[in-house]
């Protein structure tokens, strides 16, 4: 194999990398959570590189998501980049959007061993119960009332 080869191999290597990082990134900022987030954890992986993609949209002016999907993914480092992506948490907590230091102070309590509490079911319920029952009930109420108003024969 000549050097030329190599160089070429090597270059290509590099393209498909950044195109790779690129499609990453894309992922990550785009709205779907679940996309978003596997995005994340796969950027974890790419050390330095992932970091940099992380820290970016972390700190950048993105979406609620992309960035919880982002802090998500610093937390999820793995080895000798766990430091690293602790301290972009810790330094996260110091930034003045609150949606990214929401983002840390959840990471950075779940990286802690904090359990995080459960939340109520949502639900597009009536506070008040089914509409439709109460419409029943008020037609029988109303009904009983004029069978005490009419005169008793």
């Amino acid at each position: 194999m000549t050097s030329e080869e190599k160089d070429v191999s090597d270059q290509e290597k590099h393209d498909a990398a950044l195109a790779l990082l690129k499609k990453l990134k894309d992922k990550l900022i785009a709205g779907d959570v679940s996309s978003a987030r596997l995005a994340a954890f796969k950027l974890a992986w790419r050390q330095e590189d992932g970091l940099i993609i992380l820290k970016e949209v972390l700190f950048g002016k993105y979406e609620r998501t992309a960035k919880k999907a982002a802090a998500y993914g610093l937390r999820s480092m793995n080895g000798r980049m766990k430091k690293l992506g602790r301290g972009v948490l810790d330094e996260g907590l110091k930034h003045r959007d609150r949606t990214t230091k929401a983002a840390c102070v959840k990471a950075i309590f779940l990286m802690d061993g904090g359990v995080p509490e459960k939340s109520a079911p949502r639900g597009n319920r009536n506070p008040r119960g089914n509409s439709r029952i109460q419409e029943i009930r008020r037609g029988r109420r109303r009904d009983q009332t004029e069978r005490n108003r009419a005169p008793r024969r």
